[in-house]
């Protein structure tokens, strides 16, 4: 960044490449995006909620509260079930200096602009499916996004029930007032996303005591 913080990263892990796109802050920079060439990548609104989570099979598009916008499957994706569903065009502003369009699984682009120049990083990837039985299941978020997600809505049911508590001190039944609707579809969808992710039992098991405490 113009400010000298480092703006972007590319590291190998083992035979993968993964770009990571830092904020702009000297210390404990947030990481905004992430994208590794086994085609999973997921890019972060400011306040660390998931914006956008792309998989294998395809991608979504969430609003700050976690609800899906729209959901896109790649042509080349073997979807076990439901209709394709073709990208339309995204481009999105990180920051001020940082945007990212995606026109199509191979074209992935982070953009770059500050002081006059501006540098492009490719970083989409054809994946090539080519056997049903060898597709890992439609896992459109990792462990750790659930994860978050889960202690999201935790801390959401708790400063609703809060505000209960400061809105009617002497109601004794407050504790009985159902939270907001969005809360319980937010819930729901987590529980579901449990059942249909791959991920551990452990972890499954996690999320859900996280959700239903």
């Amino acid at each position: 960044y113009p400010s000298g913080n480092l703006a972007i990263i590319v590291v190998r892990e083992k035979k993968r490449l993964i770009c990571i796109v830092q904020e702009d802050k000297p210390n404990n920079a947030e990481i905004r995006a992430v994208f590794k060439s086994n085609g999973r990548s997921t890019c972060y609104y400011p306040n660390g909620a998931v914006w956008i989570n792309m998989s294998i099979q395809g991608g979504q598009y969430l609003d700050q509260e976690g609800s899906r916008v729209r959901r896109w499957t790649w042509p080349n994706s073997i979807m076990s079930s439901g209709p394709h569903v073709p990208l339309s065009p995204i481009f999105i502003f990180l920051n001020q200096h940082m945007g990212v369009r995606i026109l199509g699984q191979d074209k992935i682009t982070v953009s770059f602009l500050a002081m006059g120049q501006q540098a492009k990083f490719n970083v989409g990837t054809k994946v090539q499916v080519s056997d049903v039985g060898q597709l890992p299941p439609p896992t459109w978020l990792g462990e750790d996004e659930l994860l978050l997600l889960a202690f999201r809505v935790r801390i959401l049911w708790l400063f609703d029930r809060l505000r209960g508590c400061l809105n009617f001190p002497s109601n004794e039944q407050w504790d009985k007032i159902k939270p907001p609707a969005y809360l319980i579809t937010q819930t729901l969808k987590i529980l579901q996303l449990c059942t249909t992710s791959d991920i551990s039992d452990e972890l499954r098991s996690s999320v859900r005591a996280i959700v239903n405490a």
